[in-house]
């Protein structure tokens, strides 16, 4: 197509600047080369490295929605699926690499039988060690290839799977941004809602309108990883100000109590109403979809499910809560059942074992299908069955305690809001990779000397906090997404998208993050964060973003004939 445009005495452009995102084979460039007429046309012929898909500032996907089914389904590992699931993810994640100027230390999670020689290998165990050296492979050739890319390691960069946090995309995480997500028909970042507008015979009319939710909306920026309870108020707190101080909302507010207009009240109007209709819409938009959030969290209960959620999760609930939840609220959804009954065999997958589930699958009325969700949540973690202390089951308790939990209570950040205490468990691990408090065994280093493809070389400690090599090519942005820039109204909400754009310093070195089966807007959320906190541009990458309605569909989807559905007495 490119050659028929620029061919001919008359080609379609005068001049072609052709950009491609991925490399292109030899023999395409010598068929260009043959085209006499067209080489003069061309004015730029350049193969960019952009193999992956920007999600927001500091989160990419590299497009692999089926990556749990075709590298952690059952007798997958050698199959095509697999090898080119992990050589294409590998290559996707390096273009990020290289458009930056980065030269990361790729580390990643070693498999358990690295760790412990009891432990059996799983299929999906060497998942990340197995990306980690197709990442490191691409990466040499760019060292060699690619003018000024870096020499030395400029960055880090952490490798992990989904079965490091199985509960992190079934949760119900509270921030906007997630609530948006959850709970809405929303299709990507579209929003279509329902507008009243007058026609011309004065009649009313309902139209539909589509809004992206993106970082080029102040409001939405501002507010997105807030609290829902905190959004909502901000929301109340922008209008009401806005009514207060804005003359043609004053106006157009007290003219349904007073009747008709004055000519002079009309000409205020006219004066203030073009920042009036953008600043009333950006309003009145976050403030529709706020409030529908706050109905549904009510409709369904979502606060007392929440609740049960973070108890289990943090070891104040176990089984005797879940029952007695289940026997008395009959009225809640499948599909909230079905989340709390993944969290639970998240949590103690021994508990649906033979028949011991019997009774749970009972109560909870949970069909075939839904069962294999919960199946695939048993499956994932399977490697744990020892419950050694590393992997998902990370954490080291006090053993004097006696509540089964798989998050610690972190005590250093205030908690404001209700349903507030669950965290992702990436927040721990970038937290120890920043402080160089990573255990090097548990998460090897590619870039050591003499590294065996397992990780188990220790000879060599992996870079600390302490020394610095080669600084990226880039500058880096500061992050502003946590700064008080809080605004009155939706139209000074644009200050922050001016800070957001122009407020460029120096900052540590890149920590990089990449998930294999999908990420979370917790997760998202928590880059953000911790970008702040530790004064580092932290970005995360994974094979795709997942709601919680998509990672469910997502688990039934995979099959796990080790645990069947005929072990379970539905």
């Amino acid at each position: 197509m490119f050659l028929s445009d620029m061919s001919g005495r008359s080609p379609l452009y005068r001049k072609a600047f052709v950009f491609f995102s991925s490399p292109i084979h030899k023999e395409l460039v010598a068929q260009i080369k043959k085209e006499t007429r067209v080489l003069p046309r061309i004015g730029a012929l350049s193969e960019m490295n952009l193999e992956y898909f920007a999600i927001d500032s500091q989160g990419f996907v590299t497009d692999h929605e089926k990556a749990l089914e075709e590298l952690f389904g059952e007798n997958v590992e050698g199959s095509h699926k697999y090898n080119a699931c992990l050589n294409t993810m590998a290559t996707r994640i390096a273009t990020a690499f290289a458009s930056l100027r980065e030269y990361p230390y790729v580390r990643y999670r070693a498999a358990k039988s690295s760790l412990d020689v009891s432990t059996v290998t799983t299929l999906h165990d060497l998942v990340p060690t197995k990306l980690a050296a197709a990442v490191w492979n691409c990466l040499a050739k760019y060292k060699c290839t690619i003018p000024d890319f870096p020499q030395r390691e400029t960055c880090e960069l952490l490798i992990v799977d989904r079965t490091i946090d199985q509960i992190a995309p079934i949760i119900h995480e509270w921030t906007y941004d997630a609530m948006c997500h959850d709970l809405l028909n929303m299709d990507g970042n579209k929003y279509i809602y329902e507008v009243q507008v007058e026609t011309k015979d004065g009649k009313t009319e309902t139209e539909k309108k589509e809004v992206l939710l993106e970082d080029h909306d102040p409001i939405w920026l501002e507010l997105r990883h807030a609290h829902i309870a905190y959004a909502s108020e901000r929301l109340h707190e922008k209008m009401t100000n806005f009514i207060t101080r804005n003359k043609a909302a004053q106006i157009h507010h007290s003219s349904r109590d007073h009747g008709e207009l004055s000519t002079r009240d009309l000409q205020k109007v006219v004066q203030a109403l073009p920042n009036y209709g953008e600043q009333i819409d950006k309003l009145s938009l976050h403030v529709e979809i706020a409030g529908k959030i706050n109905n549904v969290i009510k409709e369904l209960g979502l606060r007392e499910i929440g609740q049960l959620e973070q108890d289990l999760v943090f070891g104040d609930a176990r089984t005797k809560e879940l029952i007695n939840f289940l026997q008395t609220k009959q009225d809640v959804t499948p599909e909230n059942k079905l989340r709390l009954l993944m969290i639970y065999a998240a949590i103690y997958p021994e508990k649906f074992e033979g028949d011991k589930c019997s009774k749970l699958i009972q109560l909870a009325r949970l069909s075939a299908d839904d069962m294999n969700a919960v199946n695939s949540m048993r499956y994932l973690g399977r490697s744990d069955t020892k419950k050694t202390s590393r992997g998902f089951f990370s954490l080291k308790f006090d053993v004097h305690r006696k509540k089964h939990a798989v998050r610690k209570e972190r005590n250093d950040e205030e908690k404001t809001w209700q349903l507030s205490r669950f965290y992702p468990m990436i927040e721990e691990l970038i937290e120890k990779l920043g402080k160089g408090e990573l255990p090097k065994d548990e998460y090897p280093c590619m870039n050591d000397p003499s590294p065996t493809f397992l990780g188990t070389s220790q000879s060599v400690p992996v870079r600390t906090a302490h020394f610095q090599p080669a600084h990226s090519m880039r500058s880096r942005r500061t992050a502003t997404w946590a700064r008080p820039r809080n605004s009155d109204d939706g139209y000074s909400s644009d200050s922050i998208l001016r800070h957001a754009s122009s407020d460029c310093k120096r900052m540590g070195q890149r920590i990089f993050i990449f998930v294999i089966g999908g990420m979370t807007r917790s997760e998202l959320h928590v880059v953000h964060k911790l970008t702040s906190k530790l004064n580092r541009e932290v970005i995360l990458g994974a094979s795709s973003l997942d709601d919680p309605p998509k990672f469910i569909t997502k688990m039934k989807m995979m099959s796990a004939q080790e645990l069947s559905l005929d072990d379970l007495q539905l």
